[in-house]
């Protein structure tokens, strides 16, 4: 891919010793100007230092740099671990020259280490001395942990003739589960938006995006998608309600969507990425616990693995998702193929099926006939792999 540049941002991604690995472990993102910005958070009760030091900042709707470490989640970690990440954010002003209420911090690894300050800093001064507009995958490379590939994405459009840009880049591969987003993510674009439509277009396309994805089914406690804009494109602000509201919120739907499919793609020992659609049922809610219920079925996502097309521990999961349902009418389809028509099992398609399932990717189609809403989510298998990986992650 050809490197990366939104207009007003510059970036940078430095190895300061946090990971024994020695790779880059710690990211900086700098808008030239203080941009508008709208933020999601982990909704677990138990929540990093970086994030409620980031929730509280993001009352004023403004930012102009992000700092991230990666490595040691600074959480579990009391008040020391919020000291830190307030220091963080006042060594990044001071190196930048700008206010420190205007620096977000985010930190993602290992839980309840406290973070090591003096490899910290250094690290900070060395990515501020290195900021570049050609930076991005530096950056990007900088937050990841278990992750196996960077995963970035950007695109643009025009707004009242002027070209804007729309990028992201994400973090993330196990603890995916909805109800935010597991993991870090940072959408920018140099469109200048009005604070209340940027809140609007981010909350939205997280419900379709990040909202609609699940590994594990486990929720972190650092949980942060953070949306900027910083206005440089000169645009008028867009406004809720306009056209220009409909353009920007479908490409940013269009980033979140790919970086969303890109984190179940490298979720911690995936071999499979599965659509679960679920059609014909009373209410996008409904719909969206039926498809959650399946996705997150460990036997459901072991037989995936598998490559077992066991329509058997799909009914079931239907079956346990509480919601009503009248079992003679449930159809599912792999891909085309029918394995269960009016809740009786169609055992003669299980070879075709079985072919679909060794795929890397295909959609599980159930369709209840009880009512015209529908909701798809997405999922993974899960593996040796992922055991290996979760069981060994603090030695």
């Amino acid at each position: 891919m050809a490197k990366i540049r939104v207009p007003g941002f510059q970036f940078a991604g430095v190895a300061c010793g946090i990971k024994k690995s020695r790779k880059r472990d710690l990211a900086l993102i700098f808008s030239e100007r203080p941009a508008t910005a709208a933020a999601l958070f982990t909704t677990n009760s138990i929540k990093a230092a970086a994030v409620l030091v980031g929730m509280k900042r993001m009352r004023r709707g403004l930012v102009q740099a992000v700092v991230v470490n990666s490595g040691n989640a600074n959480s579990c970690t009391g008040p020391r671990g919020v000291r830190d990440a307030e220091a963080m954010c006042r060594e990044v002003g001071h190196r930048l020259g700008i206010d420190p209420r205007l620096v977000i911090p985010s930190s993602t690894g290992l839980i309840g280490v406290p973070l090591p300050m003096t490899k910290i800093r250094q690290g900070i001064a060395k990515a501020v001395s290195i900021l570049s507009p050609d930076s991005f995958t530096h950056a990007a490379e900088a937050i990841l942990t278990t992750d196996r590939f960077v995963k970035i994405t950007t695109t643009s459009c025009l707004l009242k003739g002027r070209k804007v840009v729309i990028t992201g880049m994400v973090k993330g591969a196990g603890m995916i589960a909805p109800n935010m987003a597991t993991m870090l993510a940072y959408i920018l674009t140099d469109a200048a938006v009005e604070p209340r439509c940027l809140n609007a277009i981010l909350r939205r396309s997280a419900e379709e995006t990040f909202n609609r994805i699940t590994v594990d089914g486990d929720m972190s406690t650092n949980d942060t998608v953070l949306f900027l804009a910083n206005g440089a494109a000169r645009n008028s602000p867009v406004r809720q309600g306009s056209g220009e509201e409909r353009v920007l919120r479908e490409e940013t739907q269009r980033v979140m969507k790919e970086l969303a499919l890109k984190l179940v793609e490298d979720g911690e020992g995936t071999t499979k990425v599965v659509e679960i659609r679920v059609d014909g049922v009373r209410s996008i809610a409904e719909a969206k616990k039926i498809a959650f219920a399946v996705a997150n079925s460990k036997l459901v996502k072991t037989a995936f693995f598998g490559e077992d097309p066991n329509f058997g521990r799909i009914m079931v999961a239907i079956g346990c998702a509480g919601v009503a349902i009248s079992p003679e009418k449930i159809d599912v389809f792999f891909n085309h193929v029918c394995v269960v028509r009016k809740g009786v099992g169609l055992a003669s398609k299980e070879r075709e099926a079985s072919r679909i399932l060794k795929r890397p990717s295909f959609m599980v189609k159930i369709h209840l006939h009880q009512g015209k809403e529908s909701a798809s989510v997405w999922t993974s298998d899960l593996s040796h792999e992922y055991v290996r990986i979760n069981s060994a992650y603090r030695t």
